[in-house]
């Protein structure tokens, strides 16, 4: 081995190597007035996934309303629908497998009735509704327009905080609504508003544009209507925390409905296609 020492232009190299990373850290850090450091490059810390999918079998209305969800939610993840033949505790293991912390599903029964599912997978809890009144924004076609990506404001009507259901309902919808912060999809900017009502023990979901000023809203789309069925202690199973005593299921909804029908008419009720 040689022991000759290091020249001095290597040395040289090594001081204008240190300076400029010395010179790097101190540019990453601006001083505000207050005197406080401000970091240049803000962090994704949230690391907050859902993900939006729904299964086979679903018409083109639910599928569209999905589609219009993905689009709203820029830290959504998308997935081939599921076979309808398999439980839905394979959910859990597609969302593992996506690195997702929430899910939204949609499945249809008999073509006609669109049930929706929140979940904070894979422990629960998770919520099952009836999804009424779809309109899309293809549909709608309304005058408000929102920046894709950008982070939304969330509104929920004060009697969201009334009851325990309702509550644990709004913390769940929070999560997977909220938009998390500098994500890499979503933009730096507040155009528009998620609106959730109570009325007729049903929620009402609207998206609304925020007109420049802040004073005024215009719709956006879409819209629709979501009928509570049961919440459930795990996700998508488990034991029952909460069954909507006011929920009735479509088929007998039906058959009322084609009672009061035949009883203006003075005549008997055709028997329902479900039964």
């Amino acid at each position: 081995m040689s022991g000759k020492k290091p020249s001095s232009k290597s040395r040289k190299r090594k001081r204008d190597a240190g300076s400029a990373t010395k010179a790097a850290k101190e540019a990453e850090e601006v001083t505000v007035e207050a005197g406080e450091p401000l970091m240049k490059r803000a962090k994704w810390t949230d690391k907050t996934r859902v993900m939006v999918f729904c299964s086979r079998g679903i018409t083109h209305r639910p599928r569209h309303l999905m589609m219009d969800l993905r689009t709203l939610m820029p830290h959504s993840k998308a997935e081939t629908k599921l076979d309808r033949k398999d439980k839905l505790f394979i959910v859990n293991e597609v969302c593992e497998l996506r690195s997702c912390n929430y899910c939204v599903f949609l499945e249809m029964r008999k073509k006609r009735n669109c049930f929706l599912w929140f979940s904070a997978t894979p422990h629960g809890p998770s919520a099952k509704f009836l999804v009424e009144n779809i309109h899309t924004m293809d549909e709608m076609k309304m005058t408000g327009n929102c920046l894709r990506g950008s982070r939304p404001v969330l509104s929920f009507e004060g009697s969201f905080d009334a009851t325990p259901q309702y509550r644990l309902l709004k913390s769940l919808m929070e999560k997977i609504f909220n938009s998390p912060h500098h994500h890499p999809k979503s933009k730096p900017f507040v155009d528009h508003v998620f609106t959730f009502s109570l009325l007729d023990e049903r929620i009402w979901f609207r998206n609304f544009q925020i007109l420049e000023g802040g004073d005024s809203l215009v719709e956006v789309g879409p819209r629709f209507c979501l009928n509570l069925i049961r919440i459930f202690d795990g996700s998508f199973g488990g034991a029952t925390l909460y069954e909507n005593p006011h929920y009735v299921p479509p088929r007998i909804a039906a058959l009322q409905e084609a009672k009061k029908l035949a009883g203006r008419r003075g005549g008997k009720p055709k028997p329902s296609a479900d039964e």
